[in-house]
């Protein structure tokens, strides 16, 4: 009698939330902002997460990004529970493994792209020498080579996000979050940085979650999960992404 081959198993999502409930307050003052939320991210998706304000979009970003822990339910990275880990292997992890962009840019004003681009290596303890390097090839990355020297001042809306992306790239994260990056943008310049982002996901195969409720936006993502109140509404794939 011959033995059945067993199938492998399959891996685990890359970022996984299992009936996830974030409560901030008590009582009557109690602001529900997950209600059991269930999401699981692969390796390499392009993930828009839609929903007007106050929806829980953000909550969930920040659960994604370790910045915030659940009320209740679990998170999980490649299968494994970030609940118990201690403060300083949860902020190592963090910042290993994603990259963050924001509305705001969050750059220093008073010093020039390439001191904003390589302040995660400082933290890290990185080599001056292999800070620069490695600051300078994010920069190229974003189209901004040759502007190292240049000013938050000096740079115009797009180009200042185009800095706080080689920011978030530099660290060479697994997952880039970006929390509505176009929000501060004119349509035009959204959307070369949506091609941006676009780019590095397709090309780079980084994992890219972006928060937004612009569903012009959301169209260069792959699959989109729109909240509602706290839960997941819908959760589909885009059939028709940019090319």
């Amino acid at each position: 009698m011959v033995e059945a081959i067993a199938e492998p198993a399959a891996a685990p999502p890359l970022l996984e939330l299992r009936g996830v409930t974030k409560v901030y307050g008590e009582g009557e003052a109690a602001v529900h902002a997950l209600r059991g939320v269930d999401l699981a991210i692969q390796r390499g998706e392009f993930v828009a997460i839609l929903g007007t304000s106050g929806c829980g979009k953000s909550t969930a970003m920040n659960m994604l990004g370790c910045l915030d822990a659940p009320t209740a339910g679990e998170y999980r990275i490649e299968g494994v529970s970030v609940g118990a880990l201690p403060a300083d292997v949860l902020a190592a992890l963090r910042n290993r493994r994603f990259g963050f962009i924001f509305q705001g840019f969050n750059l220093l004003s008073r010093t020039s792209a390439i001191d904003n681009v390589e302040l995660p290596l400082i933290y890290a303890g990185v080599p001056r020498r292999e800070r620069l390097q490695r600051a300078r090839e994010a920069l190229a990355l974003v189209g901004l080579a040759g502007r190292e020297s240049a000013r938050s001042t000096q740079l115009s809306g797009g180009q200042q996000q185009r800095v706080a992306i080689a920011r978030a790239l530099v660290s060479r994260p697994e997952v880039i979050l970006a929390d509505e990056p176009t929000g501060n943008l004119d349509s035009r310049t959204g959307a070369e940085i949506m091609a941006l982002l676009t780019r590095l996901n397709q090309e780079l195969g980084l994992t890219v979650v972006m928060v937004t409720h612009d569903r012009e936006i959301a169209a260069h993502a792959r699959r989109h999960v729109v909240f509602r109140d706290g839960r997941i509404l819908s959760d589909a794939a885009n059939e028709r992404p940019p090319s």
